[in-house]
């Protein structure tokens, strides 16, 4: 359930066509290497890989269509008494100022349970106080139990020492390439554990229990992505595919089922998020089976094992069109919205990264309802944002006009980065008001409207109402430089 504030109705218009001019002033706003796994080659794509029909849209309360975008918003520096102390009010704002409506929020399972049955009431405090900050900004949030090789019994962060066994088995350190430790024996064995061993269960069951109890009713919540990028153990002679669709289909789809009960014990309306393994990246289809609650999102990730590695974007290579063809079966199969919980690469300057990022824009429109970019930061790397709060190199792409909520079916929902025109056309219903949020860009952007409807500019929003039925077309065109 998307809560939002109240919106004002708006005075009628009646021409078939209004237009106008609404200026968006010239306002610019840490990270982590993040390797993909390897994987074998993906299957080829479809010359249309996705079509909207079959993929259910997010929608909130009222009924109203949701885009979703944003980025992930993470402390993985501190932990204890230190913990998400360098998440600020000032990335909520920031985020607001730049147009995007939704934070992927990161936090971690040890420093909410240092000790087992022991909840850090401080933690929650910390956790409350950047939901608050989200609500000032109108930011819905995404709380994410998020583990990098599965927790601080590998120098990592997520899963509790506590909760971790190994069997004995060996780990190694990989300091140059992090993501190698999920291979390691002792990392693998102990993701065993956490899915197969009874009181590991509970404990991760309860723990989710008591995030759901403390946080289900904040307005900023949207809901909860239940653990981030999970793995598992390979068997003897198991390629990774074979072996991600075998542990997503046994271990992690009842892992997700039994969370959900915990979850839905406290918080009956807010979406819960369910990842595959990493390797979907790939183009390999998902082998997760049905997650058995009303309001689940698939939302896995979006990278790519060449650039992750430092090389640039090959559009020849048709990663995008497999990805999407493959990523796309799980939700049709399933009849459930996809948001994509992080993308990005981790070299933005290469000579086709701007094509990159105009190629996947237009992919993640045709199927899902929205993304959380990795990472909202102020500096190099990954970050979304150089330490002046200006967009990184290509990352400004990012920023494009689009349909917060829709209130009605929509019938097209297109954004072309060359001509800078975003067309959404509409059949009105009930819910209330349609929203077009516009970047704020030094340039200034001409809004079109065709049917009847009423409108209201609202800073960096416009507002339509129309009655029932109604088709509506709205064209944003950008004028001036980017």
């Amino acid at each position: 359930m998307l809560k939002r504030t109240r919106i004002r109705t708006a005075s009628a218009v009646t021409s078939i066509i209004t237009t106008f001019v609404l200026a968006a002033g010239a306002l610019a706003p840490a990270a982590d290497a993040r390797p993909a796994p390897p994987a074998r080659p993906a299957p080829q794509a479809p010359s249309a890989p996705s079509e909207r029909a079959g993929i259910p849209r997010l929608t909130d309360d009222r009924g109203r269509t949701l885009t979703l975008r944003g980025w992930s918003v993470a402390d993985k520096a501190n932990s204890g008494d230190q913990a998400l102390s360098a998440i600020t009010e000032k990335h909520f704002r920031d985020l607001r100022a730049k147009g995007f409506n939704f934070a992927r929020v990161l936090f971690f399972w040890d420093d909410l349970e240092p000790r087992r049955g022991h909840y850090s009431a401080e933690y929650l405090r910390r956790i409350g106080r950047i939901l608050d900050w989200a609500q000032k900004y109108d930011i819905q949030v995404l709380l994410d139990a998020h583990q990098d090789v599965f927790g601080p019994a590998f120098g990592s962060r997520g899963i509790p020492a506590w909760a971790t066994r190994t069997d004995g088995l060996p780990f190694t350190p990989h300091p140059e390439d992090w993501f190698a430790g999920y291979f390691e024996p002792a990392v693998q064995r102990a993701f065993t554990h956490l899915y197969q061993d009874a009181d590991l269960q509970r404990a991760q069951a309860r723990m989710w229990q008591v995030v759901a109890e403390r946080f289900g009713h904040h307005p900023a919540v949207l809901g909860y992505d239940l653990i981030n990028e999970p793995m598992g153990e390979l068997r003897e002679g198991e390629d990774l595919a074979t072996a991600a669709r075998r542990i997503e289909a046994r271990q992690i789809t009842p892992m997700y089922n039994r969370l959900a009960r915990a979850v839905r014990s406290a918080d009956r309306d807010n979406w819960l998020f369910v990842e595959p393994t990493p390797i979907v990246g790939e183009g390999v289809p998902t082998g997760l089976g049905t997650i058995k609650d009303h309001r689940t999102v698939y939302a896995p990730h979006f990278y790519n094992t060449a650039m992750e590695a430092g090389a640039d974007y090959d559009p020849a290579a048709g990663w995008i069109e497999s990805y999407e063809a493959a990523v796309t079966a799980y939700p049709k199969q399933q009849k459930i919205p996809v948001v994509v919980g992080e993308w990005g690469p981790l070299n933005n300057k290469l000579p086709q990264m701007g094509r990159f990022f105009r190629d996947a824009m237009a992919s993640l429109s045709r199927y899902s309802s929205g993304w959380a970019g990795w990472v909202w930061c102020y500096g190099g790397g990954y970050c979304a944002l150089d330490e002046n709060g200006d967009f990184a190199a290509n990352k400004e792409r990012t920023a494009t006009p689009y349909a917060p909520a829709v209130a009605g079916t929509v019938r097209s929902d297109t954004y072309d980065d060359v001509a800078r025109v975003y067309r959404l056309a509409y059949t009105a219903g009930r819910g209330g008001s349609t929203e077009i949020s516009l970047p704020p860009t030094a340039g200034r952007w001409r809004v079109a409207v065709e049917g009847r409807a009423s409108i209201r500019r609202h800073g960096l929003e416009v507002r339509l109402r129309a009655r029932p039925g109604t088709r509506v077309t709205v064209t944003v065109t950008g004028t001036g430089s980017r």
